[in-house]
């Protein structure tokens, strides 16, 4: 039996094992007909980068229109970075757990102060159990766009392959675009072009169509008659707010008013789930790989590199644990379910997307371990708390990023640094260190509270570690291989204790 057969044959035995598909919709609910779903994943793109959540100088009509006919969430969460987002979102799994905490391919700090422990690096096609799920239901399953997973046959960074999307569950992949997904519009025009052809393909049969963007990522780059307009609007050709970047950004607002219309024009849009979200904070600074150790003196600071976007009042940006890094847009809109005009400021995370969706499908979440479906809040406004949590034990230096977790329960985050850390002067420092900070009067975190509540951080810490433990994933200590001149160099190349 091939592999694919395998992977295949386990999911319809679970699906067999399970409660009936439409067990866990309420009788009232059950007249409904399932919904077609349009998952739309940005990269890089800021909490801030939508009128609707601030933006001043981009006007970003479509996206504005899509929250007024849904939900708007203020608390929405992923991950810091691109692999980790969409590792958590297709395997329903904490980084902690499906152990893609760190960007592919592999590079890493072997010499720090803190081990970081081994990561996975390839994405195992059984655990894209979103798609498999589905698929098995009834659904037919399309993606175009970025993929980050794996780097195989399969696919690599910028697409899935033929033949890693039958293995991971999809019908239908998009071929790349012309050129680079760094070059022109970042084939925005030709993954929205995909998308609407899928959906034309199966407009009589429910379908889900993964379509996830290269904008915001850099290299940054748009239509040039959008840059121009932005440089005779007084935008400067490069740093903060440029030319280019605010031209992404009202360009993929643009393809989301295509994609609405399309709906429209296939008489779909009543009963089609249309989530978009981006895969990190948006990149506000960039700083800088140095190729010499920093000093320990707390003298030596990190170099800004590149600066594209502020997330204000958001501190910090991609790659850091801080609200910039991990707090993003996300609108949700399904008119034959969903109110519309609504502001929700329930946190959610990314591993809830896939209890959600399946609940929504009709399907039950198989071996459902993190995350929580979100349909009783979009439907019926049913309040939902709990406690989020992030596994981040990696050194990446362009974000001023040192082996981290942190936890929100309530208004409360802490920060928990396991063996060394950068202040806001990105000045680095050695030891542990954890930050409180409460989110609900202190949104931009600058309000650091941990001396305030030494029983809350004991409480908050313990239960962090507690939660890291049960998923199987390592508590970061001590590298027995630390090496003071050489701790924060980073490198391709994997040492004997990297396997």
């Amino acid at each position: 039996m091939s592999k694919l057969a395998r992977v295949r044959l386990v999911y319809l035995l679970w699906l067999c094992a399970a409660v009936s598909p439409f067990q866990n919709i309420n009788a009232q609910d059950k007249g409904h007909s399932r919904p077609n779903i349009l998952f739309i994943l940005t990269d890089d793109q800021g909490w801030t980068s939508l009128s609707s959540y601030g933006n001043r100088l981009v006007a970003t009509e479509h996206l504005d229109r899509l929250a007024s006919e849904g939900v708007r969430f203020t608390n929405a969460y992923v991950m810091p970075q691109c692999t980790p987002t969409r590792a958590a979102l297709l395997t329903g799994m904490h980084t902690a757990r499906n152990g893609m905490w760190h960007v592919i391919a592999w590079y890493g700090s072997p010499w720090a102060r803190v081990a970081e422990p081994p990561f996975v690096e390839q994405l195992p096609p059984q655990q894209c159990r979103l798609t498999h799920s589905l698929r098995a239901a009834g659904y037919k399953t399309g993606m175009a766009g970025k993929w980050h997973l794996t780097n195989s046959d399969y696919g690599h960074y910028a697409n899935l392959t033929e033949t890693g999307a039958e293995v991971f569950g999809f019908d239908f992949v998009a071929p790349p675009g012309p050129g680079s997904q760094n070059e022109g519009d970042k084939w925005v025009d030709h993954l929205t072009d995909a998308a609407c052809r899928f959906m034309e393909q199966h407009r009589d049969h429910p379908w889900f169509f993964y379509l996830a963007h290269h904008t915001l990522h850099g290299t940054v780059s748009a239509p040039q008659n959008l840059i121009q307009k932005y440089e005779q609007m007084g935008a400067p050709r490069v740093g903060l707010n440029n030319a280019t970047y605010l031209a992404a950004i009202e360009h993929l607002d643009s393809s989301i008013g295509r994609l609405m219309q399309k709906l429209d024009d296939l008489g779909l849009s009543e009963n089609t789930l249309v989530v978009f979200l981006s895969d990190n904070g948006g990149l506000d600074t960039s700083y800088a790989v140095p190729d010499t150790p920093l000093g320990l003196s707390g003298q030596s600071a990190l170099r800004v590199r590149l600066q594209e976007f502020p997330n204000d009042p958001l501190r910090d940006g991609k790659g850091s644990p801080y609200e910039g890094g991990i707090r993003v847009p996300c609108i949700v809109r399904w008119p034959e379910r969903i109110p519309n005009g609504r502001i929700e400021d329930t946190p959610i995370h990314v591993v809830d997307w896939y209890p959600t969706l399946l609940e929504a499908a009709g399907t039950p979440s198989i071996d459902l371990q993190d995350g929580v479906s979100l349909v009783s809040l979009l439907c019926k406004q049913i309040p939902l708390e709990r406690t989020l949590y992030w596994y981040m034990p990696l050194y990446d230096l362009r974000w001023a990023a040192t082996p981290v977790a942190v936890v929100r329960k309530g208004p409360w985050k802490l920060i928990y640094y396991f063996g060394d850390w950068f202040d806001r002067n990105q000045v680095y420092h050695a030891g542990s260190h954890v930050e409180l900070f409460n989110l609900e009067t202190d949104i931009s975190e600058q309000i650091e509270c941990s001396t305030e509540h030494p029983e809350l951080v004991q409480t908050l810490q313990q239960d962090l570690v507690r939660w890291i433990k049960s998923t199987g994933a390592v508590v970061p200590d001590a590298n027995p291989h630390f090496d003071a001149e050489r701790q924060l160099l980073e490198t391709k190349q994997k040492q004997a204790w990297n396997p």
